[in-house]
């Protein structure tokens, strides 16, 4: 198996390049069950986003790595925006946002009134794991501004292709499309 080499600020990470249904291959990074990766990304990127009051991450491979990232900053609690809508969910927002590089197909997020009332006034950071496209990002960023949230920072493990490129975000590391 071919595999692509990361530096992640002083973790090494060896992903797998794996082809998806386009025709694109990526090197995938997959934070689940891995212990000491979550911990040493969500400590790094705790750095970039010590400015924020309320941390915002879709699931599911964001939500152990922002609750490394509220633990390291002393936050109780932190904003989970829902691929599904959940019982509790019945008076929160909901935005649609175009596929994603791994989804292929078009999106709902979720929050809950508890959640999105977190954020009503507060400086937000958004995290997760990979950005590529952005269009999950676009998702996030209409909660928090629909939440009456201030985006503060955007931040990722990687960024992934021409991701890499943008000005408004911050991450510990670049993949390419391979």
């Amino acid at each position: 198996m071919k595999v692509f080499e990361v530096d992640l600020q002083g973790y090494t990470a060896q992903l797998p390049v794996i082809p998806l249904p386009s025709g694109i291959n990526i090197a995938f990074f997959n934070l689940h069950g891995n212990v000491r990766l979550t911990e040493h990304c969500g400590k790094q990127l705790a750095k970039l986003v010590s400015d924020c009051d309320v941390l915002l991450t879709a699931e599911s491979k964001g939500l152990q790595l922002t609750h490394v990232i509220a633990r390291e900053l002393g936050h109780d609690f932190y904003a989970v925006a829902r691929k599904s809508k959940k019982l509790y969910m019945q008076d929160g927002l909901e935005v649609e946002i175009n596929s994603s590089i791994t989804t292929g197909k078009v999106q709902k997020l979720y929050i809950s009134k508890h959640d999105a009332d977190l954020m009503k006034g507060k400086k937000v950071g958004i995290i997760d794991d990979v950005v590529s496209t952005g269009n999950s990002l676009v998702g996030l960023e209409k909660l928090v501004e629909m939440s009456g949230g201030i985006i503060r920072k955007k931040a990722f493990v990687l960024a992934e292709g021409n991701a890499a490129k943008r000005t408004d975000i911050c991450y510990l590391g670049v993949i390419p499309l391979l």
